[in-house]
């Protein structure tokens, strides 16, 4: 199952995957939501919580999750996953530096501080600031 978390300001998103995630639950929740979002902002933050009561993606939930990764491959201005599951740690350590956007892998008891620093705003850069 995906939800969508409360509370995040605009231009963020957050999620939280329990139990078995399908394809359903992708097409049902979370591309609709984001598609939404991208409809509304060019570049977007993303909070995925897979929380200790995860149990797997179904194939197809994994396929749609890739998908919809590139086709907003540069929307993404920060991404945080948290997750206390051992092949998704690896994989998104040995992947992240694919991701264009600042990428963040905190654990579940570090929940608080992933959304504190997907909330935060960005620094100005030097051109900003002329």
């Amino acid at each position: 199952m995906i939800e969508q978390i409360q509370g995040l300001p605009p231009g963020t998103l957050g999620f939280r995957a329990s139990g078995q995630v399908t394809a359903a639950d992708y097409e049902r929740v979370l591309v609709p939501d984001i598609e939404a979002a991208f409809a509304l902002n060019r570049k977007l933050r993303l909070l995925y919580h897979v929380g200790p009561d995860f149990t797997g993606f179904d194939p197809g939930a994994m396929w749609d999750d890739m998908m919809l990764g590139f086709r907003h491959f540069s929307g993404w201005d920060r991404v945080a996953l948290v997750t206390d599951v051992a092949w998704l740690r690896i994989a998104a350590s040995a992947m992240g530096f694919v991701v264009p956007a600042e990428f963040r892998l905190f654990s579940n008891a570090e929940l608080v501080l992933a959304i504190d620093w997907i909330r935060e705003p960005k620094p100005a850069t030097e051109e900003e600031n002329k």
